[in-house]
């Protein structure tokens, strides 16, 4: 759990002052009622020398004030009763004489009644506001939604803010129409969906695209996160829900956007206890509510999941969640589209062209791409430049693909030219490999964590189905450097591949278990796909197989591997020319292109050469 050092400040602050505020309460009392305890026989001498001005005669006690105050400036006086008749003596004396009720109840007033609503006071007017910012509202509002209402004049977001995603923005135009208008949208009997999911890769504009909803409709916008509904208290998140459709229903027509459904709607367990217990409470009442309200009222649910195989079924029946879009990674068109809605908040030079960058950034999301143009524009004002150029977003490109330039990591001479060789033989290799993405740039400079240089590969166009034939070419480029190495060192190979063996490894390991791509282990997979959009390694995980068939899977990999590293090194061979030029001209320059060295340039396919093992299967 986070620790929050304003909120600790906040109650620190709040204790001191009410601690300030009896003592000082207590101080004003004591001054306003300044009296002294004598003892009854004292009374009794004041009273015989006429020094008593008036008393207050009680069940049990006497009150008093003197005529002159003493030498300590006290005035009254308190003594216990004791004479039944003193009334009459008193009054004898002169003494006016008053009777006191039998309970102190100004006294009990102002030392419990007023400091108790000075402290309420205190709470309504500053803590509590705090507090509910905060979310610590207390226990009269723990089931109250916390979902943040925007309406159209604070989303301020359209569909010509979203780019890249034209399939998904016409499946929700229909849903803009039936908020703008639901009695010509149903005068074919038709209705609007009950629930919308979006789901895809995290960063591709899932949330974006609901406000944006939000905003083309004007109605407005119920945004809350999953997580929000699910709290200690058992029946707490249920209450949220109840809430929040009671909210919407009253601020039709709107919209509510639940972001990070699978924390919420996660499939149900047999047999929960507590946290379970709760989740399982608020899924149901969510399901309740899908089935007990009616769309044509003008309330739409939307809600975004990257993670769309662990929902619950019943949540993504029919009449619940009706429609589920898709919000993947966009392809070059739809990058080039974006770059062009991020890049009309910098300053950009007119010579820059976003077609070409969109083709260098194969994979990356629309967050990437905001990501990517604004590192850009960093990169352009820190060399003080009037326009962010082409040069500025390819520094941008290595920044997130390879990570911040180490420049106090300093390689020693032996160190740099083995890591020039090892780079020269990834560029080279995959220079002369057909279906292998051309080399844009290759450096000696470390980057990020722990490399000591990188090869970057521009991609021609988006892939979406590879052959064999592609993914061992992959492998072999990815041991290129190793090759280099062994050649070069007379097989002294060192620890800078490893990397490059891990995400070869991966690569052969989904050919024979995920691909069926290995005629040893058969046509058949060995373990389940991996998760939709999570990019997650499942390569790394043990196959579901029996031992004698998971030592074939190894042997299987390690073919592969071996035969990729044999076919790098004797194109190397081949090169070795190459090889050393571009060597020494990277321990020259540190990093060059394909312009600087044109050996690193792609082979044309009618002059690729056909090396062995090439079309192996």
């Amino acid at each position: 759990m986070a620790f929050d050092s304003r909120k600790q400040t906040w109650a620190i602050w709040y204790f001191i002052a009410a601690v300030l505020g009896v003592l000082l309460l207590q101080q004003a009392w004591s001054t306003y009622q300044q009296t002294e305890t004598i003892p009854y026989s004292e009374f009794e001498k004041l009273v015989a020398d006429k020094q008593v001005s008036e008393v207050v005669i009680g069940s049990d006690m006497i009150q008093g004030e003197l005529k002159t105050p003493k030498s300590t400036g006290v005035s009254k006086f308190v003594t216990a009763r004791v004479d039944p008749t003193l009334a009459d003596k008193l009054s004898a004396e002169g003494i006016k004489v008053t009777g006191a009720p039998s309970s102190g109840v100004l006294s009990w007033i102002f030392a419990w009644i007023i400091p108790a609503l000075l402290f309420y006071l205190l709470w309504v007017f500053l803590f509590r506001g705090f507090a509910e910012k905060q979310g610590l509202g207390g226990l009269m509002t723990i089931g109250k939604s916390h979902a943040k209402v925007y309406v159209e004049t604070d989303t301020k977001v359209t569909f010509k803010d979203v780019a890249g995603v034209d399939e998904a923005k016409f499946e929700l135009q229909e849903v803009v129409s039936f908020l703008r208008d639901p009695k010509s949208f149903g005068r074919l009997g038709a209705r609007a969906p009950k629930g919308i999911l979006l789901v895809g890769p995290p960063g591709t504009g899932k949330t974006l695209l609901a406000r944006a909803v939000a905003g083309e409709a004007g109605v407005a916008f119920f945004s809350i996160s999953g997580s929000e509904f699910v709290e200690m208290f058992v029946g707490v998140g249920a209450a949220r829900v109840r809430d929040l459709f009671e909210q919407a229903r009253k601020a039709a027509p709107c919209i509510i956007f639940i972001d990070e459904l699978d924390a919420l709607g996660r499939s149900r367990s047999v047999g929960g206890i507590g946290g379970v217990d709760e989740k399982e409470q608020t899924l149901n009442q969510l399901l309740a509510e899908l089935d007990g309200f009616d769309p044509s009222i003008g309330v739409i649910l939307l809600a975004a999941t990257n993670r769309p195989e662990i929902l619950d079924p019943a949540l993504l029946r029919a009449g619940r969640f009706d429609r589920q879009v898709l919000v993947d990674r966009p392809d070059r068109i739809g990058r080039s589209e974006i770059l062009k809605v991020h890049a009309r908040k910098i300053v950009l030079d007119p010579a820059v062209d976003l077609d070409q960058i969109a083709g260098m950034t194969t994979g990356f999301t629309g967050a990437d791409l905001a990501n990517l143009v604004n590192e850009a524009a960093v990169i352009a004002t820190r060399r003080k430049s009037a326009a962010t150029t082409a040069a500025d977003f390819t520094a941008a490109i290595e920044r997130v693909i390879a990570g911040i330039e180490k420049k106090s990591r300093i390689l020693s001479a032996p160190e740099r030219r083995r890591v020039a060789y090892h780079e020269m033989g990834h560029a080279l290799v995959a220079a002369t490999l057909p279906d292998v993405d051309p080399v844009l740039k290759v450096s000696i400079i470390p980057r990020g964590v722990g490399a000591l240089g990188y090869t970057i590969q521009r991609p021609t166009e988006d892939r979406f189905v590879l052959a064999a034939s592609e993914l061992r070419h992959r492998i072999t480029v990815l041991l290129g450097g190793r090759a280099a190495e062994s050649l070069l060192f007379d097989g002294d190979i060192s620890t800078g591949a490893a990397d490059d063996l891990q995400r070869a490894t991966d690569i052969a390991l989904e050919m024979t278990t995920l691909y069926g791509m290995a005629q040893t282990v058969g046509q058949r997979t060995y373990r389940a796909s991996p998760q939709f959009f999570l990019d997650q390694a499942q390569s790394r995980d043990k196959p579901a197989a029996s031992e004698a068939t998971l030592r074939e899977i190894d042997v299987s990999v390690r073919d592969i591997v071996s035969e990729a590293f044999i076919e790098a090194r004797d194109i190397l061979k081949r090169r070795r020319a190459d090889l050393d030029k571009g060597a020494e001209l990277l321990l020259e320059k540190e990093a060059i292109t394909a312009e600087d060295f044109p050996p690193i340039q792609k082979t044309p396919p009618k002059q690729a050469p056909q090396l062995p093992h090439a079309r192996s299967a």
